[in-house]
């Protein structure tokens, strides 16, 4: 009866584990294409992707720093969540 539980138990967290993985790939993936979208939105008097392809590094570096500040939050946030399900 023990290994049972202990084995039913092991499984859940495993599969919650690779659950919470593949949502939290799948969010990261909508971030990313999503967050220098709404970038573009609240910067709308300069055109990002043009600036970017005109070589303005000074936009390039803002975009790509909000970007990776949203998915390193989600990041962590998602991280927390995985522990806590094993826990």
């Amino acid at each position: 009866m023990a290994g049972e539980s202990f084995l039913s138990q092991t499984g859940l967290a495993v599969a919650y584990t690779v659950m919470g993985g593949l949502l939290g790939m799948a969010m990261m993936s909508l971030a990313a294409f999503v967050i220098p979208r709404v970038v573009n939105k609240v910067t709308p008097n300069i055109d990002d992707e043009k600036e970017i392809l005109r070589g303005n590094i000074a936009v390039g570096t803002y975009v790509g720093m909000v970007t990776a500040a949203v998915i390193i939050g989600m990041s962590i946030i998602l991280a927390a969540a995985i522990i806590a399900g094993l826990m």
